[in-house]
């Protein structure tokens, strides 16, 4: 890490990016984006903490988070803070609305993330109807011969069900295009028809998507419109032969609804990465069952992944370091505000105006 300099746009990494020694915990954060600016100090906090504080911010311009939140306590003291970048594409930790009244912009990684997570619903995909951990342990604990009862299915003729059609989603249809499967449903309020109709994708109600899908895949952001936007009744539509995938946010399925769904097999299955309460650090309830495989909000999680999410956060900050309005802006209309445009003017030295 280079050292920080006051004349200089200082940008902090939150510390859960690096182990005890200080050391990076992955192989590319994506900063070579800034290894050649010279008017730019990265640094990083000296100890990770749940909640982001202004002592940590210091003088810094631009901080950079992966798993702390922000909260309106965060930017009260906010005079140097100009961005919070967002290490990925979900930003419910984030209050944006306290960092609009406190001239901070927020952005995120848009796009960045769509190849990795689209993949690995694939992958879960695959893992569910092929019957994948069964398989294996059937073979670990000596049971050859009961492999005629784990008989699995092709997504071949099968139905996908996309909540929430934005980069992730699409990239999913994209990449299940070669599988034979059926014209994929789509609900998303917000979709417009030339996206559906380049995807081949048909738009339908929540409930029409979850009676006719055989995997309903989740890829909508947390607000208060989807928490809980699948819930007993909901589950209740599914086909007993349907597969729920959550690589969103948790607080979108009702985890206790799912549960009782999976235990008494009215789904078949179901892949999920985020939960209610993160970090789970206890065994969780749906570890319990033999129709469910689970990730640590982490099954997207590749090197390139990391690389290219940081490099996109970097150029974020370079941007705005530079006078230019940065990709991914969550609260673009601080661009139109003379509060925050002298606050631009005045943290790095250039004619925004």
């Amino acid at each position: 890490m280079s050292e920080v300099h006051q004349n200089q746009f200082q940008i902090r990494l939150t510390a859960d990016f690096y182990d005890a020694d200080g050391e990076p915990k992955y192989d590319d954060l994506g900063l070579d984006v800034l290894s050649q600016a010279g008017h730019v100090a990265v640094g990083s906090f000296d100890e990770h903490r749940p909640i982001v504080t202004s002592e940590q911010i210091g003088d810094a311009q631009g901080v950079i988070v992966l798993t702390p939140q922000v909260t309106a306590e965060t930017v009260i003291r906010s005079d140097r803070l100009l961005v919070v970048g967002r290490f990925g594409v979900g930003y419910d930790s984030v209050d944006v609305a306290a960092c609009t009244a406190a001239d901070v912009l927020v952005t995120i990684t848009a796009g960045a993330v769509n190849r990795p997570v689209a993949e690995a619903v694939v992958t879960w995909m695959l893992t569910l109807t092929h019957q994948v951990l069964a398989k294996d342990r059937l073979l670990r604990t000596g049971r050859w011969d009961d492999r005629s009862g784990y008989m699995g299915c092709e997504l071949r003729g099968r139905t996908l069900g996309v909540i929430g059609l934005g980069g992730i989603g699409r990239e999913v249809i994209l990449l299940l295009a070669g599988f034979g499967m059926n014209p994929p449903l789509v609900y998303d309020p917000f979709v417009a028809p030339d996206v559906l109709d380049a995807c081949g994708a048909r738009s339908v109600a929540l409930d029409e998507l979850l009676s006719m899908a055989d995997f309903v895949s989740i890829h909508c952001p947390l607000n208060d419109q989807t928490h809980g936007l699948i819930g007993p009744r909901e589950l209740g539509l599914m086909q007993p032969d349907a597969y729920l995938i959550n690589t969103a946010r948790g607080g979108i399925v009702d985890e206790e609804a799912l549960y009782a769904a999976l235990k008494e097999h009215r789904i078949a299955g179901a892949a999920i990465d985020c939960f209610d309460n993160e970090p789970v650090t206890d065994p969780h309830p749906l570890g319990e069952l033999d129709n469910v495989v689970l990730a640590p909000h982490c099954i997207a999680w590749t090197g390139e992944l990391f690389r290219d999410i940081g490099r996109m956060a970097c150029q974020s900050m370079l941007d705005l370091s530079q006078g230019r309005r940065p990709h991914g802006a969550i609260n673009p209309e601080l661009f139109d505000r003379d509060s925050f445009r002298k606050k631009w003017n005045r943290l790095t030295g250039v004619d925004v105006s």
